[in-house]
């Protein structure tokens, strides 16, 4: 187990740290603003295109795995929203920032450090599909539903036209399908293009985890949501206990596979659920809530998931 603390203690003490920095000089959501810019615009990025153009093409075409991986995340999303709905009449937008909630990991800023620092190069790879085609359906399905409750006014076309425009530009996006013209093509960036990339892809992982604690600081915990007694189990322990099942069932996955599909599932709500909350005004402190609560336990969740996976608790397929 000291093993284990001694891999993620340093990810959450990163954030630590990006907290109490907010905290000690009483930092606003200005002061977010350069760094965020490196790190969603730059730094990602270039991480992601590092991964994937490495890649030989034919490992990028494991669209079982992605199925699968995004049947398990809807199914939380699908049954929170229904909690959410039907247990505490929530709007259909709350209902659909809680499934979010439930669903939606912190795959982008903490996911690639800690997953590619337990498990190594190897876990690169389902790390970026996850990644890529999570965030393909996350930024489709947010303001379709919202279209739903009447908080998104777009006609259905416009709606289409700019949730394909959002996915089409995103940096990680694009960087992902850069990535995948490398591996297809066999590019090489120069030496010292590639020596440019390969230091801003060591710098993501720590700027992001500061600034995601800088993120939880600028927003304190006012109160504990109704919801969080059925959000946090789902997304720190249904999620990736529901991802193992649907894993083992669907196919015979690199066992490295498997167990970055359980990490990333494992991770704490994204904070991104809360930028979702406040574009459309709704659920917006419960939001900020449940990334600060999730973030916190994951701490403990996360240890005991790493202890079962490199103990070989955890065999790569259930249903061998």
């Amino acid at each position: 187990m000291a093993e284990i603390s001694q891999l993620v203690l340093p990810f959450f003490g990163l954030i630590l740290l990006g907290y109490l920095a907010a905290k000690w000089r009483k930092l606003d959501e200005s002061a977010l603003g350069w760094l965020n810019i490196f790190i969603i615009y730059i730094a990602l990025p270039a991480l992601f295109f590092k991964i994937i153009g490495k890649t030989p093409l034919e490992e990028l075409a494991r669209f079982d795995f992605i199925a699968t991986s995004l049947a398990a995340t809807y199914t939380i999303f699908a049954l929170v929203f229904l909690l959410g709905k039907l247990g505490t009449r929530s709007t259909t937008g709350e209902a659909t920032v809680q499934g979010l909630a439930g669903a939606y990991g912190n795959i982008g800023y903490l996911g690639p450090g800690i997953a590619l620092a337990a498990f190594g190069e190897a876990a690169a790879l389902p790390l970026a599909l996850i990644f890529a085609f999570e965030n393909i359906v996350h930024f489709s399905v947010a303001p379709a539903f919202m279209a739903f409750d009447g908080k998104d006014k777009r006609t259905p076309l416009v709606l289409a036209r700019d949730v394909v425009v959002k996915i089409a530009t995103h940096p990680f996006i694009i960087a992902t399908f850069v990535g995948f013209l490398a591996a297809a093509t066999g590019f090489t960036p120069p030496v010292f293009a590639q020596t440019m990339i390969d230091n801003l892809a060591q710098a993501a992982a720590p700027c992001a985890l500061f600034a995601m604690g800088v993120t939880l600081a600028l927003r304190p915990l006012k109160r504990v949501p109704a919801e969080i007694p059925y959000i946090v189990p789902a997304k720190l322990i249904v999620l990736p206990a529901l991802m193992y099942v649907y894993l083992s069932l669907t196919g015979n996955y690199p066992p490295i596979w498997v167990a970055t599909a359980l990490l990333l599932s494992a991770l704490p709500t994204a904070t991104n659920v809360f930028v979702i909350a406040q574009q459309y005004g709704v659920w917006q402190e419960r939001a900020s809530a449940t990334v600060l609560i999730t973030t916190v336990l994951s701490v403990v969740t996360v240890s005991a998931l790493l202890y079962l996976i490199k103990s070989g608790m955890l065999p790569a397929d259930l249903f061998p």
